[in-house]
């Protein structure tokens, strides 16, 4: 094999850009995203219970978990090579970053209750 085939196929291995994941398959990018969705669920339901609840452990895990969700949805989204429908992770990235927000602004709002409280 010359040197000249190797670089020829790595070549168009390179141009021909990142395949699309199968229906069933889990790539990388489903995997991140479906991490980072949980993540960000995990953190709204603590925002929730400490918005109803005014507790403080539950508003700084609302935003720990936001954070984190957000973070690793935008790095999904950052990283996954194609479009939305291609199966790279970058729908439920988007997702991601919207529920970790939420996550985030429910932690917040719950802690700052609970600072204000007696």
């Amino acid at each position: 094999m010359s040197i000249r085939s190797v670089l020829a196929a790595t070549a168009a291995e390179y141009t021909a850009g990142p395949a699309a994941a199968g229906t069933y398959s889990m790539s990388a990018g489903r995997a991140g995203a479906i991490v980072a969705a949980l993540l960000g669920v995990a953190g709204v339901v603590a925002g929730g219970l400490a918005v109803a609840r005014s507790a403080r452990r539950a508003a700084v895990a609302a935003l720990a978990a936001g954070l984190l969700g957000t973070a690793a949805g935008g790095l999904v989204m950052v990283t996954s090579g194609g479009g939305i429908g291609t199966g790279n992770g970058l729908g439920g990235a988007i997702v991601a970053l919207a529920v970790g927000l939420v996550a985030v602004l429910l932690g917040g709002l719950a802690l700052g209750r609970s600072r204000r409280a007696p």
